[in-house]
């Protein structure tokens, strides 16, 4: 199979996407830094991810960057790091963009190492509107084009619970303890 990017952040969904990839594929992990508040977090539980069985077979991390701190106000949840709560509405959670950074930064570095595959871990009942198959097809043609360099972008995950990504994660040996969520990165 040919080398897939995964955009990894050590959060559960990231690490069992890598870990499944790295089944069938080649993985080159991309980290892209984008200036919020939980990155150092994320970045220590990436390195002891990467230490893991699981892991083994992947490739080290590439670390990008792409800020939001000029787009982002210094109030926004994510730059001052004040997770919301449990039950806080949608919209009010939504990182305007992030997908539409984090593939850009991704595919730019794909098409300069010839990888013509990126997989990012959306799970079923994502309310944004970059996080939808036509959002995904439509990026991946733009991409293509942009840099003339094929660029397809997987979602494996888009039907999927986080109950199901938790079980094959265990199934996979994925070491779920490391994990962090970007809402309360602890």
């Amino acid at each position: 199979m040919p080398p897939t990017a995964v955009l990894l952040s050590a959060g559960l969904d990231s690490a069992v996407l890598a870990a499944a990839e790295a089944r069938d594929n080649v993985v080159h992990p991309l980290y892209v830094s984008t200036g919020l508040a939980w990155e150092r977090a994320e970045l220590a539980a990436l390195e002891q991810l990467l230490a893991t069985a699981p892991f083994s077979n992947v490739a080290p991390v590439a670390r990008l960057s792409f800020t939001v701190e000029d787009v982002y106000p210094a109030t926004h949840w994510a730059i001052r790091g004040t997770p919301p709560a449990f039950d806080t509405a949608d919209e009010d959670v939504y990182l305007a963009g992030r997908n539409v950074m984090l593939l850009s930064k991704a595919a730019i570095y794909c098409a300069q190492h010839r990888i013509t595959r990126i997989a990012l871990g959306p799970l079923a009942g994502n309310p944004f509107p970059d996080a939808t198959p036509e959002f995904f097809d439509t990026m991946g043609h733009a991409l293509s084009l942009g840099l003339n360099h094929p660029i397809a972008i997987a979602t494996p995950f888009l039907s999927m619970k986080k109950s199901d990504v938790i079980k094959l994660g265990a199934e996979l040996g994925v070491p779920l303890e490391l994990t962090l969520s970007c809402m309360n990165p602890q």
